[in-house]
């Protein structure tokens, strides 16, 4: 089977899948140069050559209350999409995350013969663990992103390849604060507080106004400081304008970037995000945060009930206790937050040994993610060809 002949399928649920996704294509794209890869995904995996079906956004829904809402018109355009990918005959399809919306897809193309690979476990290892009976039914291999968690597919008989995490591979090992700070034109004596509150509207809706109430106590108790916002869509930075204005902050000295989340971390003193990505991009960064996360009651409930680690963020998880806290729903107030931050800031024990811990975690996750992960798929597409 030449290059030219090969499609694959391709489904990211939101931006960090996006990310993933077209770095994965661009090193498929070295060994297949001629493949066609449809499916849906954001900007950067469409400029990577993806023929995206549908808007990203559309899958890009948190929580179950949430989901519940959308659930109707997810399951139709499942239906359809999985239609357009058995008529479009791909060798191989990579469901890139999003299990919610992916493993349901997988298994219809599973059943039809397409050999499917899910990039990026679920959190199976945190919660709804009977999840992994679904995943062997609706996968042939998982590439996943964390060094633990290999083992718990192979005693589910379930073939699973560890490749490292991109955003290791992605950014450097040293201080990269000084430099970030030059091209943002930030002052060295401005104390710099990211604010990462989602990159979602559906997180928005549940984080900007706590985020911004606790930027307004921090405001009077720092001498200096600067608030950087990055956020992603055009639709995201208009609702935490809005947010702005409800709280009467338009003093605060606070910038919104487009995008740059990982300048607007390597730039500050510390950061409060919204567990994710982000928490372990600001940990690869060698910085102190506060992790808090807030969301729908019922989906917290839910979530609470099924939650197996005593932890959710990943700097946490990785480390295997916590090294930096985490302030969730009910306990994620403003007042909370903004002590936690300034006692992080405060803490010279913490400035000493967090970025030890996490050249720690950094050395272990950067393998070549993915040229790994694009071993990985290659000889199933071999097979399919054999």
């Amino acid at each position: 089977m030449g290059a030219a002949q090969i499609t694959i399928g391709m489904v990211a649920g939101e931006s960090s899948g996006d990310l993933l996704g077209a770095h994965l294509i661009a090193a498929l794209r070295t060994h297949l140069p001629g493949a066609k890869f449809i499916g849906i995904g954001g900007p950067k995996m469409e400029a990577q050559g993806l023929d995206s079906l549908y808007p990203m956004e559309r899958l890009a829904v948190r929580g179950y209350a949430e989901v519940l809402r959308h659930y109707p018109g997810l399951l139709r355009m499942r239906h359809k999409l999985k239609l357009a990918l058995l008529e479009a005959r791909p060798q191989l399809f990579i469901g890139v995350d999003a299990p919610d919306f992916n493993l349901g897809l997988e298994a219809g193309l599973k059943r039809a013969g397409v050999p499917v690979v899910h990039y990026v476990s679920p959190s199976i290892w945190a919660w709804r663990g009977g999840r992994i009976g679904a995943i062997a039914r609706s996968v042939d291999h998982v590439l996943t992103l964390f060094p633990f968690e290999p083992e718990i597919y192979r005693k589910a008989g379930i073939a699973a390849t560890y490749v490292g995490h991109p955003l290791a591979d992605l950014i450097p090992e040293e201080d990269q604060t000084a430099a970030a700070r030059a091209q943002l034109k930030i002052a060295p004596e401005r104390k710099v507080i990211a604010l990462l509150p989602g990159s979602r509207q559906s997180e928005l809706r549940y984080m900007a106004d706590t985020f911004i109430a606790t930027a307004k106590l921090l405001a009077q108790k720092i001498e200096r400081p600067l608030f950087l916002v990055p956020l992603v869509s055009r639709e995201t930075r208009e609702f935490f304008e809005e947010a702005l204005r409800r709280a009467d902050a338009a003093e605060l000295p606070l910038t919104i970037l487009f995008g740059h989340a990982r300048e607007a971390l390597a730039a500050a003193d510390i950061a409060l995000v919204a567990s994710g990505t982000a928490a372990l991009e600001a940990a690869l960064l060698k910085k102190p945060m506060v992790i808090t996360y807030k969301m729908a009651g019922a989906s917290w409930l839910l979530m609470r009930r099924m939650g197996y680690l005593p932890y959710i963020g990943l700097p946490n998880i990785l480390a295997g206790e916590f090294v930096v806290p985490e302030l969730l729903q009910h306990d994620a107030t403003a007042e909370n937050l903004s002590q936690a931050l300034l006692n992080a800031l405060k803490d010279s024990v913490v400035r000493e040994r967090l970025p030890q811990r996490f050249a720690a975690i950094h050395r272990q996750l950067r393998c070549n993610t993915t040229e790994q992960a694009a071993k990985a798929v290659l000889p199933l597409l071999a097979r399919v060809a054999g």
